[in-house]
């Protein structure tokens, strides 16, 4: 496999492919075609045969790509073959409902701490985890092992909240506060900002058939930043 030389458009699609995967097994398909990949992507199939051929997989001529053959190997390219624990920081109403997703794990990502800093969410029950104080921050990545962090907290406790998951080591933030986060070359945030997306939509909608459609955007992935 060539990790460093694929293309980030094509890490985006990657998760992409492997949800089509997951479904496929789960309805008890073996084998699907770079055609059958393309359209339940939303995409065209010689662009699936280039993003697979930059795992080292090119299918069967005249067959396909085995299901689960394809699904282990695009799950150790995004390196999910291990649980990887995930720290939440913010539990209000989006915190509460990303702590409570299971698809989390069925995807091999492991919620094992939930943190606030309000007096009275500390110490509450939130989908089978307490509630930790932000004074525990340091000792929960440290003890867990922790390299991924979401941060559902407000804008203006984005940066400082960030530079503090930076210096406990952790690697890889998920943002959903509204605010360009300010972080080392070596930490990657991927940032979600649900009112923009909201506001896209509006706007193609507001066209109407004047313009054409937005792009999709689970064919890309939400807005990337690798800094």
């Amino acid at each position: 496999m060539r990790e460093g030389q694929i293309p980030g458009a094509t890490v985006a699609r990657l998760p992409v492919y492997l949800q089509v995967l997951i479904e496929a097994a789960e309805a008890g398909i073996g084998v699907l075609s770079s055609d059958d990949l393309a359209r339940a992507a939303g995409l065209n199939a010689a662009k699936v045969r280039k993003d697979l051929s930059y795992l080292g997989s090119h299918g069967t001529r005249g067959v396909g790509y085995d299901v689960d053959g394809l699904a282990h190997q695009l799950s150790r390219a995004l390196g999910l073959v291990e649980d990887r624990p995930v720290l939440l920081i913010g539990v209000g109403n989006l915190g509460r409902a990303l702590a409570s997703y299971g698809g989390f794990e069925r995807r091999g990502f492991r919620i094992v701490g939930l943190i606030d800093a309000a007096p009275e969410v500390i110490g509450q029950e939130v989908a089978g985890h307490q509630v930790l104080p932000v004074s525990e921050l340091e000792a929960l990545v440290a003890a867990e092992g922790i390299g991924v962090a979401v941060l559902a907290i407000p804008a203006a406790h984005a940066q400082g909240m960030a530079e503090r998951l930076v210096a406990a080591g952790v690697r890889s933030i998920l943002s959903f506060a509204p605010t360009y986060l300010s972080v080392p070359e070596h930490v990657t945030v991927r940032r979600v900002d649900l009112a923009t997306e909201l506001q896209i939509l509006s706007f193609y909608e507001h066209a109407g058939p004047r313009l054409p459609a937005a792009p999709s955007r689970h064919r890309t992935g939400s807005t990337a930043r690798p800094v």
